[in-house]
């Protein structure tokens, strides 16, 4: 996982890896379990529409862990993140289905900071809309 990225090595406007990650309703129960967020609209199909919403929605904080993970594995250090903010734009509905939903993340460097730092702005999307509203990080390199 060591990915060996130095400051040096990198221009504002280098585009990191991009990646989709998958997250079905198991998902959902599996991370409620984890981190201790049970609230019905993450599981129960007919509170959510009762509330409001399209159908479940996943964990804004799972959203938010997935979409860093383009960060982390770009850099090999999870460590790497000195700071990380996003807006919450629109939920990831995850239907009751075998596929789920999916959440595509890209970025790429916005700016060369002080102390060997970058900010890398990420993109998030699900089902064609922008799930996360100024997402970006502030991670140290080598």
């Amino acid at each position: 996982m060591t990915a060996n990225i130095t400051y040096s090595d990198v221009e504002v406007g280098t585009e990191l890896p991009a990646q989709t990650f998958s997250v079905t309703r198991a998902t959902l129960v599996q991370y409620a379990g984890a981190s201790g967020d049970f609230n019905p609209i993450h599981w129960n199909e007919k509170f959510a529409k009762e509330v409001g919403l399209p159908d479940v929605i996943a964990h804004g904080m799972f959203t938010m862990a997935e979409a860093i993970r383009v960060v982390t594995d770009w850099t090999g250090d999870p460590g790497s993140v000195v700071e990380y903010g996003v807006r919450f734009t629109k939920p990831v509905v995850v239907p009751n289905d075998d596929q789920g939903a999916t959440i595509e993340v890209s970025g790429k460097v916005a700016a060369k900071l002080d102390d060997n730092t970058v900010r890398v702005d990420l993109t998030a999307t699900s089902a064609g809309l922008k799930v996360l509203g100024m997402s970006r990080a502030v991670v140290r390199l080598a």
